[in-house]
């Protein structure tokens, strides 16, 4: 794997990574964009080990790491978010068994209820996906929502500063209308928060009750134009973007 006992040339490695080709790559490092172990690297015969070396182009983490699996899949209406289901469930399991191969022993991060649609991430990489889930590290996901009933003025700055509910009090990082239809509206939702029917809970305790729900993003993944039962890798700059927002 390696070129001699001292490593792998870096503009080498960020090519064999996908970043770029190797002319480009060399011009990454001289311009000063590339950081190795903390440290802004600018010389050319710089070497690695692609094993250890903690790798970042523009603050953003290189994954090297071949056998680490990144996908997002947009969960369908009526499947539970586990791998398997004692009660014969459609789970997303049944997905990942007849659409990955090998399963390389995926797991996803979070959940969404059944009655919920949208983005899952899966992953084989538990550091990354324990980060992830830890409220510590604030991961932004967005919802979109369509409500029962008509928005009142000024609710997103009463809900950005906070609402009680029964198990404390939880805030919106952003709130947005996105259109209006007879008796319902659909509302763009995004917070850090991860406890369980936590949107649905929030929209009722403000008399909008959640008729549907799909999840549209999950820090710098977004679902896009995903159909529901989809599942694509995510690209090296989301893999990097959410690498970066939990502190790897």
């Amino acid at each position: 794997m390696t070129e001699s006992n001292e490593g792998i040339r870096l503009q080498k490695v960020l090519s064999q990574a996908g970043i770029a080709s190797r002319r480009v790559a060399e011009r990454m490092i001289t311009d000063g964009r590339v950081e190795v172990d903390g440290r802004i690297v600018t010389e050319l015969g710089t070497r690695v080990d692609p094993e250890t070396s903690v790798i970042r182009v523009d603050g953003t983490r290189v994954r090297l790491d071949d056998d680490h699996v990144y996908l997002a899949l947009n969960k369908p209406l009526g499947m539970v978010s586990t791998m398997s289901d004692e009660q014969g469930r459609p789970c997303i399991g049944d997905l990942i068994e007849h659409r990955v191969r090998g399963n390389k022993n995926l797991f996803h991060v979070g959940r969404l209820d059944a009655d919920t649609e949208g983005l899952i991430l899966l992953t084989n990489d538990g550091e990354l996906a324990n980060r992830l889930m830890h409220p510590s590290y604030e991961v932004p996901k967005t919802y979109v929502a369509t409500v029962v009933g008509k928005v009142p003025r000024g609710l997103g700055k009463q809900l950005r500063e906070g609402v009680e509910l029964e198990d404390g009090p939880v805030k919106l990082d952003d709130f947005a209308l996105v259109d209006t239809l007879p008796g319902r509206a659909m509302v763009r939702i995004t917070l850090h928060e991860g406890r369980k029917r936590i949107v649905r809970r929030l929209m009722d305790s403000v008399g909008l009750p959640v008729e549907a729900l799909v999840r549209t993003d999950i820090g710098a993944v977004s679902l896009g134009d995903q159909r529901p039962g989809s599942i694509r890798a995510l690209t090296r700059k989301e893999i990097g973007e959410l690498s970066k927002a939990v502190g790897l």
